[in-house]
């Protein structure tokens, strides 16, 4: 309120007050709204700073929860012998597994059951024909190719859809075909057969070509492998054929050391030894029973060994054991055939199992699974599943060049370590790994071959990513 009684001068001077007092209120006013415009766009500034940030951590964690997903490829057209692919159209199906997810080269299956194969129905003469011209064809010693395929058949690893399949098998039978002289397979129509079935594959499915075979598997149960032929020095001469370098042989011959007829990629697997037959042996014979035969052996034993192309049957091995151990009592040695083979091998505590034209022998599985010491004679042979058979544990391995001192060598062996290789021999678990049967089992030889394909599969993928 203004006071009138005071002087002019103090009216003056009030005017002054006055004049001052407003231009207090006034820059008061201006200084909240300055203040106010401030709160505000500070208030944006924080307010939009708060949703970035938010964005970022919805962001951040669901990238870190569900990382990018791989492209994901539509099925191809269902394959039917009505219409089948032709390998001009593989351009437009999806990659096979192996090759879509070559990028995850940190991660490998679990287990043999996470492995997806494709098995191709392939027109008779490849495969069924020949079982039923002789039945025998499911049960000698190169068998492993009718039981592997009849297996994968029925078991859950196979898929239907080629595009969800890490690995192709091609089922040809090329063992079947039996001599009419001395009743051994002939395999002289090998190479033919495979190449005819690699020719109907490749045209008539687009999955050879975009690979080049390297997804397919083979099976080449016979003296060396993929090489189709019982000489070695052929089979060397000859090499694998080329249809299948580039892809994955599952065969019985197998050797530390470079060979031409391992040149491709393999596994090596135990000869086929029927499983019915072993078990009944078994059942009649337990595992730690009396064996009353301290060594044995039957089989091809030439007194005069021949002279083949420079080459002589067993390197001449199985004449120097009947030449040193023939009058021996302790060494049961029989060269001809017996129907009751396998109640001896149940008998005895060691069982021979020296090379042949191969390094590899049926007796091999059976001394296995009858509970008898394998003796192997058969320098630098590669055995069957390594990684998972204790062979060091359950079997004896002697130099071809020691044969004459095989005496000794079991002599001093059963007094000292035999309980222990018995007793890791009489494992269920190793004669299961060696033995093929209809249906998969867990832990049999063909669950150890899809085992040892799910092994692979890291290196598997970075191949067919490079083919």
């Amino acid at each position: 309120m203004v006071d009138f009684n005071i002087p002019i001068k103090g009216r003056k001077g009030f005017y002054v007050r006055m004049k001052f007092s407003h231009s207090n209120h006034k820059h008061g006013r201006n200084k909240e709204i300055i203040n106010n415009h401030n709160f505000k766009r500070n208030s944006i500034i924080f307010y939009r700073a708060i949703k970035w940030f938010v964005w970022l951590f919805i962001s951040f964690y669901l990238f870190i929860s569900f990382p990018p997903l791989r492209n994901h490829y539509s099925p191809s057209p269902s394959l039917s012998s009505s219409s089948p692919l032709s390998s001009s159209s593989s351009s437009s199906l999806a990659k096979p597994r192996a090759l879509a997810e070559t990028q995850d080269t940190g991660s490998s299956f679990a287990d043999a059951d996470d492995v997806k194969i494709y098995v191709y129905e392939l027109p008779a003469k490849y495969n069924q024909y020949w079982v039923q011209n002789n039945e025998r064809c499911t049960k000698h010693l190169f068998a492993s190719e009718v039981a592997i395929h009849r297996a994968l058949l029925e078991s859950n690893v196979r898929t239907f859809d080629p595009n969800q399949a890490d690995f192709f098998f091609v089922p040809v039978y090329v063992s079947c075909n039996f001599s009419t002289i001395n009743g051994f397979p002939a395999i002289g129509h090998a190479r033919s057969l495979i190449s005819s079935a690699v020719t109907h594959v490749s045209s008539a499915f687009p999955f050879w070509n975009r690979s080049r075979g390297a997804d397919h598997i083979f099976v080449a149960s016979h003296d060396f492998g993929a090489c189709f032929h019982t000489m070695e020095n052929v089979a060397i001469e000859d090499g694998i054929m080329k249809e299948l370098r580039g892809s994955i042989i599952l065969q019985t011959f197998g050797v530390k050391y470079k060979h031409p007829c391992q040149a491709a990629e393999s596994v090596v697997v135990p000869p086929y030894i029927p499983p019915g037959s072993v078990r009944a042996t078994a059942e009649r014979w337990p595992l730690d029973g009396r064996r009353d035969i301290f060594a044995f052996f039957r089989g091809k034993m030439e007194v005069n060994p021949k002279n083949v192309s420079g080459r002589f049957y067993s390197k001449a091995v199985r004449t120097h054991i009947w030449r040193n151990f023939n009058n021996n009592r302790r060494f049961y040695l029989k060269r001809h055939r017996y129907a009751g083979y396998q109640s001896e091998i149940a008998r005895s505590v060691f069982c021979l199992c020296p090379l042949g034209w191969a390094p590899w022998s049926p007796r091999l599985v059976e001394s296995v699974a009858l509970g008898c010491v394998p003796v192997i004679i058969a320098d630098g042979i590669k055995l069957p599943f390594e990684d998972v058979v204790p062979w060091a544990n359950i079997s004896l391995t002697v130099a071809e060049r020691d044969v004459a001192k095989l005496g000794s060598i079991l002599d001093h062996v059963s007094r000292t370590n035999l309980t222990a290789i018995q007793r890791n021999l009489w494992d269920p678990n190793v004669s299961r790994a060696l033995l093929f049967n209809d249906r998969i089992e867990k832990g049999d030889a063909t669950w150890q071959v899809l085992r040892t394909l799910s092994t692979k599969m890291a290196h598997h993928r970075t191949r067919v990513s490079d083919q």
